[in-house]
């Protein structure tokens, strides 16, 4: 994994080989492994490292862009040939921005020194088709390891630098028609625990053996994390201040009204200590905490550079893309939740569901916040504060404007699929069709 100091070398020599008014640099770079396993069996194992420059020529209002794989003399200038040509080849932008001069940024730590092996991952796997094997059970993930960092230079001075590591560990483990699922995610190693990943999807697949059939209807349901981070993200492009002004969000006419319940609140934060994310955008504008929805009201709004611009405000730091064409959209997103637990949650439940997560979920009318979906691996009916069996998967049509204004009780957040999230339990789930499993 190169440094700070190789990055920033590479950026500057790529700067000093482009001839135009400004000059853009922007280098990626990444080491990615991967050990895969079915059937209580690993089946794959590789590993990918990769680097990208992109160069941008910035001549009067024309920008043009050119990327590659080279960092030495001869590939640079091939890149800045290519991308001055295209700048001049290019209509007139009038309202193409000037480059960013030097930017101060807080400092996010999110890398971890400590890798993984091979056998390291095999070795965590083991533990969880080991045990799965003494039970009759199947068992399906992946353990995963990403390295990358990310590196915005221009001609104006600015240099803007990040690097982080991501560890996943997942196990979907089968019992006939039951099944049962845990995935752990870290920036540090030593935050996730491979017996507990296991111990937890064999737990679900075993108490959803047998799974019986529930009809269509609209219950309370208890959303895990998991299930929970599915559908908050779906939130998140309604909050682009370019999305708003064009009428293309849920917000269009809305912003600063109350839209969801009191106890709603939602933040798009990289720093918050879970996520530890990017702390600058596209355009290398420094990212702000933004507080997108305050006790259910819709508060504010993510802006890139020249959306802010019109507006007369200033910009949050979550721009996608160098033109200021494309609009914000807030990123690490944290749902504050409360001090209930789970099993709080389950025990003052009369009748309903509990779900692990969803998949084959989309969003079906953003104007309506309406997602459509299933329900996978540990469905199961609640009944007099208990769980009292496994549930064939359902299928559902579900408002999030509705869900989000008939949340009754919240756990403490967690991480989980890149969001910061609690447990919820809500009222008037919609759940539209039955499955077959």
């Amino acid at each position: 994994m190169l440094s700070r100091e190789e990055i920033r070398e590479i950026a500057e020599r790529a700067l000093r080989t482009c001839e135009a008014d400004e000059v853009e640099v922007v280098v990626r770079t990444w080491r990615s492994y991967l050990t895969r396993y079915a059937s209580n069996y690993i089946h794959q194992n590789l590993g990918e490292a990769s680097l990208r420059i992109t160069l941008r020529a910035v001549i009067g209002s024309r920008m043009g862009e050119a990327s590659g794989e080279g960092t030495d003399e001869s590939s640079l200038r091939r890149l800045a040939r290519k991308a001055s040509e295209l700048a001049r080849s290019s209509p007139e932008d009038p309202e193409l921005l000037p480059r960013l001069g030097p930017q101060e940024y807080r400092k996010v730590d999110a890398f971890c020194e400590e890798g993984t092996s091979p056998s390291e991952r095999a070795r965590w796997i083991s533990e969880v088709v080991a045990h799965c094997r003494e039970r009759g059970l199947e068992a399906a993930g992946f353990f995963s390891e990403e390295r990358r960092a990310l590196a915005i230079a221009n001609s104006k001075g600015l240099f803007a630098f990040y690097r982080r590591t991501s560890f996943t560990f997942s196990a979907s483990v089968t019992s006939g028609e039951g099944s049962g699922w845990c995935e752990r995610s870290s920036w540090r190693k030593d935050e996730i625990s491979p017996r507990e990943v296991g111990e937890v999807a064999v737990r679900k697949a075993e108490m959803g053996r047998n799974p019986r059939e529930v009809g269509p209807g609209r219950y309370t349901v208890i959303l895990e994390p998991g299930a929970v981070a599915d559908l908050i993200g779906y939130l998140a492009p309604g909050f682009d201040a370019l999305a708003v002004e064009e009428g293309r969000s849920f917000l269009s006419g809305k912003v600063g009204k109350k839209l969801f319940g009191d106890n709603i609140n939602i933040a798009s934060d990289v720093y918050h200590p879970l996520h530890r994310d990017v702390p600058f955008d596209s355009e290398g504008v420094p990212t702000k905490r933004v507080q997108l929805i305050r006790d259910g009201v819709a508060e504010n709004l993510a802006y890139d550079r020249l959306t802010a611009k019109r507006h007369g405000l200033e910009p949050t730091g979550h721009g996608l893309g160098p033109r200021g064409r494309l609009g914000a959209i807030p990123r690490a997103l944290v749902m504050e939740g409360g001090r209930d637990t789970l099993e709080e949650m389950i025990s003052s439940t009369e009748r309903g569901i509990l779900v692990t997560r969803f998949h084959y979920h989309n969003l079906v009318d953003p104007m309506k916040l309406i997602v459509t979906g299933m329900t996978r691996d540990g469905t199961f009916w609640i009944e007099d504060g208990r769980i009292r069996f496994g549930i064939k998967n359902l299928r559902f049509n579900q408002s999030l404007l509705d869900l989000l204004n008939s949340v009754e009780m919240t756990s403490e957040p967690v991480y989980v699929s890149g969001a910061v999230v609690p447990a919820l339990k809500a009222r008037e789930f919609n759940f539209t069709s039955s499955t077959e499993f």
